[in-house]
């Protein structure tokens, strides 16, 4: 199975649409509610709800995710003509499956749902085939997946430009190599960051803060420093950059602890910082690899949304 573990947990939405066809004369059976087997509807609700729940038993690299909402509807389709909204039907007439649900999770919920619309129209099928024999299951699709998430990387998927420094008097010295900084550079770039600027430098307070105001000069809108934020006497970046920043975002630093914390208690150790300098974002993150690897999957994309807020901010000041 796909390991997921590094995602955040966020509200997964989606919707798909099952087609079912038959004549128009078991249609109105249906509406009718006449049929040898009795209530069409209600029995392909309950199966649906039922295998949604088994969707993890069912397709082998699918992962058992909870059902927070999931609703099962039905519209009857008439001359090509469905009542809701959902596009094209494939078929003359029938009836239409449309399933939506709602998961906070690692990962999509819109499995769960293909496979309830799946389990509803084989009901279906089973249940009218032994009076029309040219029953058939049309199609199953999905309708739509996460439209918030869409929405938000719009503006987080364009082309982020970002400096980064390593702050490490071992690797500045030449003594260790630099092993977080190929991290974070893969990570930013899966991430649709342009890494314009990367420096490494000892721990030295004067020198960061000089280094931090003429990236923030160059108006380049994102920072990210590597490294120094342990508890340790020589650690000096966090308090080094809490001295030259605006106005800080507390929110980023919960985003990153509790994703630390979520999967090690030693997230706990690092003291981390973030806040605005002029247009700048500037973003401390753990020395360690592991460290800095949790940190920044607890940021991205979410973090770049920033450069819309920064922006408008510039312009109005």
């Amino acid at each position: 199975m796909r390991d997921i573990s590094g995602k955040t947990t966020s509200l997964r939405t989606a919707k798909v649409l099952a087609v079912v066809s038959c004549s128009q004369e078991t249609l109105e059976r249906i509406q009718a509610d006449n049929l040898p087997k009795g209530n069409l509807l209600d029995v392909a609700r309950s199966a649906g709800l039922l295998a949604s729940k088994q969707t993890h038993n069912l397709i082998p690299h699918s992962h058992s995710i909870s059902i927070d909402a999931l609703d099962i509807s039905y519209s009857y389709i008439e001359n090509g003509e469905c009542s809701e909204d959902v596009g094209t039907v494939s078929a003359e007439y029938g009836i239409a499956i449309i399933v939506q649900g709602k998961s906070i999770s690692r990962t999509g919920i819109e499995t769960v749902l293909l496979t309830a619309a799946s389990i509803s129209a084989l009901t279906i099928y089973d249940l009218l085939e032994p009076l029309d024999c040219g029953v058939e299951i049309m199609s199953t699709r999905l309708l739509e997946k996460d439209p918030e998430k869409n929405k938000l990387q719009k503006v987080t998927g364009q082309q982020n430009k970002v400096a980064v420094l390593i702050c490490s008097d071992s690797v500045a010295a030449g003594r260790k190599k630099d092993r977080t900084g190929p991290i974070i550079g893969r990570l930013l770039e899966e991430h649709n960051a342009d890494v314009i600027d990367y420096k490494i430098m000892p721990d030295r307070p004067e020198a960061i803060q000089a280094q931090l105001n003429e990236w923030s000069s160059m108006n380049i809108p994102f920072v990210f420093t590597v490294g120094g934020t342990g508890i340790g006497p020589k650690d000096r970046v966090v308090d080094a950059v809490k001295a030259v920043i605006e106005r800080e975002t507390p929110g980023i630093v919960e985003a990153m602890e509790l994703h630390g914390l979520q999967r090690t208690p030693l997230a706990m150790m690092s003291r981390l910082t973030a806040g605005v300098l002029k247009g700048t974002l500037i973003v401390t993150l753990p020395g360690s690899s592991d460290g800095l690897r949790q940190s920044l999957e607890g940021l991205l994309p979410g973090v770049f949304y920033a450069k819309k807020m920064l922006r408008t901010a510039t312009m109005n000041s």
